[in-house]
């Protein structure tokens, strides 16, 4: 099972989880979504059979079109999880350059010697 989260407008979350299904259906995943509706903070949970490469690959691009979802519907790749190592490609789709530079600036001005999760997203 793979939990994660997007969030949308309000204004947003029918459209969204009416994506979702489509997501789903078109890559053959079971998905089941939970959410803060009130705040637009959806919780996706892909699941796929224990051991199923075939599974496992159809629900990343389900998960990678879920993020690209949101974005298009005026959201981000997270609510409240953090992007994380599945979620950075997604960022830096959400994102644009300035913004990557100036979240940069600020992990470099609070830890100049990189020894804060090193290796992650930056």
């Amino acid at each position: 099972m793979l939990t994660e989260d997007v969030c949308v407008p309000r204004s947003a979350v029918p459209a969204m989880l009416a994506r979702l299904v489509e997501i789903a259906d078109r890559h053959g995943v079971r998905m089941a979504t939970i959410a803060h509706a009130g705040d637009g903070n959806l919780h996706p949970l892909l699941l796929t059979p224990p051991g199923d490469d075939a599974a496992r690959v159809a629900a990343q691009a389900a998960f990678e079109e879920m993020l690209d979802a949101a974005i298009e519907l005026g959201g981000t790749v997270t609510g409240e999880h953090g992007v994380g190592l599945l979620k950075r490609a997604g960022m830096h789709r959400e994102l644009d350059p300035g913004s990557i530079a100036m979240q940069r600036a600020v992990k470099d001005a609070l830890d100049p010697l990189g020894i804060f999760n090193p290796g992650k997203v930056w």
